[in-house]
């Protein structure tokens, strides 16, 4: 009955697209039609602008530093509104499924190494090719400091990918929940600045294209490298990133109920929000910048990450976002690539492998975010403010 219900809640899918691809009524393909490149987030929205003009957003992020776990109680001095809509926030989806939640945990630890990467290379680059995304990075107080800017963006995407994200020790709630209240505070704030002119940001649409960037991407690169996943498996990846959406505060019927759905959805949503800007150029070079200098204990130059993101997102997105073309390395990494995935997915049945390879794979997270949080303690904290000039 609990499938049933969810199916029924998220029957749409999102987009015309995808439901013609689960084969369901006319009436649900209307219902996904629904203009939600208009639609934001009617919860979290007045709550943070009545932070924001009430001027109480510092005082609130300092009561909220400590605020780590899924399971902790809030601190006491919040506005009541605030503590009204956390309390409702933080409660996972009826349909959410503890089963799926913890074998999506046990597929990152076995495939830990190609989900960083698809997510934080691969998806960085997509990302900074999507124009309102990169606009709305740009312009916001984000875009001044990349570093913290990607620093606080990972905590989100590594805290998806840990054994306990949803468990009540873990924190994938308390970040998700943060998050939330940041997008409605940049949407409050990129409306007043002189340099912003496309709207309101960050709308239901421009959540799912990011999304799309994950899961999908990473769910479609993993079958082009022949990595083999089990259907069980698959349904758990796709069922934590659906509850992670969920708690981002994307209505359910947008989300997609099927790596079907999430296909088409993707191809629907993807192609006419992507393409160059100015912008997304120069946070690309910050980026893969950061890259280089993260992996520079190993010795690996800008050239070779250059051409690890070409093999990661392909020629056209590369173009879009002004990575050089790498003559010497680009062919080197798209021979090496697939032998190494091969021979990695050979030693994964054995013994203690899935386990050393976790530890490795949590080594280099921990060691990316010291790297970008230059050793000191990094939350997730509502902005005041835009970039500043």
């Amino acid at each position: 009955m609990a499938e049933l219900s969810r199916r029924k809640m998220l029957l749409t899918g999102g987009a015309i697209g995808a439901a013609t691809a689960i084969g369901i009524s006319a009436a649900a393909r209307a219902q996904a039609a629904k203009p939600w490149s208009s639609q934001w987030d009617p919860e979290a929205d007045p709550v943070s602008a009545r932070l924001l003009d009430e001027g109480v957003v510092p005082q609130v992020n300092k009561l909220l530093w400590n605020w780590e776990r899924n399971d902790q109680p809030l601190p006491a001095g919040l506005p009541d509104y605030l503590v009204d809509f956390i309390e409702r926030a933080r409660q996972l989806p009826e349909w959410a499924d503890r089963t799926k939640l913890e074998r999506a945990a046990q597929f990152n630890k076995s495939r830990g190494l190609y989900l960083n990467l698809l997510n934080g290379v691969g998806g960085g680059m997509l990302s900074t090719a999507i124009p309102k995304e990169a606009w709305s990075v740009y312009y916001s107080k984000g875009g001044a400091d990349m570093e913290d800017r990607v620093a606080k963006t990972s905590l989100l995407g590594f805290s998806v990918g840990s054994l306990n994200a949803y468990r009540p020790d873990g924190d994938c709630i308390v970040q998700a929940v943060k998050t939330r209240l940041v997008h409605a505070a940049v949407r409050h704030l990129l409306q007043q600045s002189p340099h912003w002119k496309w709207g309101i940001p960050i709308s239901q649409e421009d959540i799912l294209v990011t999304w799309h960037t994950l899961p999908t991407y990473a769910m479609r690169k993993l079958r082009d490298w022949q990595v083999p996943i089990t259907a069980a498996d698959s349904q758990a990846y796709l069922h934590v990133w659906q509850v992670t959406a969920h708690m981002l505060g994307v209505r359910d019927e947008y989300i997609p109920q099927s790596w079907a759905a999430a296909n088409a959805q993707s191809d629907e949503v993807l192609p006419p929000n992507m393409g160059p800007t100015r912008e997304g150029v120069e946070l690309t070079d910050i980026l893969l910048g950061q890259l280089a200098e993260q992996t520079s204990p190993l010795s690996v130059s800008r050239p070779l990450v250059n051409a690890l993101a070409r093999y990661l997102v392909g020629n056209q997105i590369a173009d879009w976002d002004g990575i050089k073309r790498e003559p010497f390395w680009e062919p080197l990494i798209a021979t090496a690539w697939p032998a190494l995935v091969k021979f990695r997915e050979k030693l994964i049945p054995l013994p203690l492998v899935p386990e050393v390879a976790w530890v490795l794979d949590e080594a280099v997270r921990q060691y990316i975010l010291l790297f970008l949080t230059k050793a000191q303690e990094t939350k997730i904290e509502i902005p005041t403010i835009n970039r500043p000039e």
